[in-house]
């Protein structure tokens, strides 16, 4: 089992930054492919942004694409997520996600949650305008 914790939300007004971590512990020996998704209340959770097990690759969402940069450090099994120039639309539920090793990170995948395994129990962000 991998447990996944995230953290570094918070409430910020449009325009500013936040960066979230998720950490993983327990049955680390493997080195997942991993994904933000986020939940706005009410909505249905969406990808944000993923990254290949050696972080050579990246993905985002059009949504966030220019204003995140998710990144990942394995010797301290944990990935972040960087988010700049914050709109109200970006408050919701941030969750990482670790892939099924048995899968590619395509496109196709990545953004299904059933694809992956381990779920973090997400952190709040919240952007006022």
């Amino acid at each position: 089992q991998v447990q996944l914790v995230e953290s570094g939300g918070g409430a910020v007004q449009a325009g500013g930054s936040l960066s979230l971590s998720c950490v993983a512990s327990g049955r680390t020996g493997t080195t997942y492919a991993m994904s933000w998704f986020r939940q706005a209340p009410g909505k249905e959770r969406d990808f944000v942004a993923a990254i290949s097990w050696n972080g050579a690759d990246t993905y985002y969402a059009d949504s966030v694409k220019g204003r995140v940069t998710i990144s990942r450090d394995n010797a301290r099994s944990t990935v972040y997520l960087l988010m700049n120039s914050l709109k109200p639309e970006d408050t919701a539920v941030y969750y990482c996600a670790a892939l099924s090793p048995g899968l590619p990170l395509t496109p196709a995948t990545m953004t299904q949650q059933y694809n992956y395994v381990y779920w973090g129990q997400g952190t709040q962000v919240t952007v006022s305008s």
